[in-house]
């Protein structure tokens, strides 16, 4: 299963033709996206956009595999459906791991998708359907549930659960020995040091801009 079809045609599907062409033996050789969101593209990186109604009949799940690289929309559910869909409709669904992060486990399902300069340690376990995006610390035992979203410089502890579908913002830190509920959204900089149910939204304090005095003087 070398050539695979990517859903999407925005900065995700730009991101995965990326990784995948420099850093992977899989060659992408369609894209697909959901007809009524189509428009007028029918090519993608030189490749024919298919709509997903029909992408079985262009490249056979029998010779090609997937990769369903969405945003975390809709607390990660858009991909959940899609993901779900891909399975149904026969694909073998493909993970890509960055060869530059550090990967201590073999415990990584399907249609996930690791970039680069990740510290994953021993005995961590991936769900399916998980983004992890670059530069963040894993720590040992910790299990993540399907259809997860990590961002960038993230630091999550040993021995910590992340329930399905939770969404973990850019800069945040999760402390060891906590479960994080599924749908919970966890915004960019927070630091979470208790468990949380499930559907919790963490927002740091966001920052107040005070304007400086030298303009508050011109306006008088």
């Amino acid at each position: 299963m070398k050539e695979i079809v990517v859903f999407g045609i925005g900065q995700f599907a730009d991101a995965a033709w990326y990784y995948l062409t420099y850093f992977s033996e899989y060659k992408v050789v369609a894209y697909t996206v959901e007809e009524d969101y189509m428009g007028e593209i029918e090519e993608f990186h030189g490749r024919p956009v298919v709509p997903w109604e029909e992408i079985e009949k262009h490249h056979s799940p029998f010779h090609h595999g997937m990769l369903i690289l969405t945003s975390f929309r809709d607390v990660n559910r858009l991909r959940e459906r899609l993901y779900r869909k891909a399975g149904e409709k026969g694909y073998p669904l493909i993970s890509f791991v960055h060869p530059d992060s550090t990967i201590c486990t073999d415990r990584i399902g399907d249609n996930c998708f690791i970039t680069e300069h990740n510290t994953i340690n021993p005995f961590v376990e991936i769900g399916d359907d998980v983004v992890i995006w670059s530069n963040n610390h894993i720590g040992h035992h910790t299990k993540i549930g399907d259809h997860c979203f990590i961002s960038s410089e993230c630091c999550i502890s040993g021995a910590v659960t992340l329930g399905e579908r939770v969404f973990v913002g850019v800069n945040a830190t999760i402390r060891d020995n906590v479960e994080i509920g599924e749908g919970c959204i966890i915004g960019a900089g927070a630091v979470v040091t208790t468990s949380l149910p499930p559907d919790t939204v963490i927002v740091p304090a966001r920052s107040v801009i005070i304007p400086h005095k030298s303009y508050e003087l011109e306006k008088i």
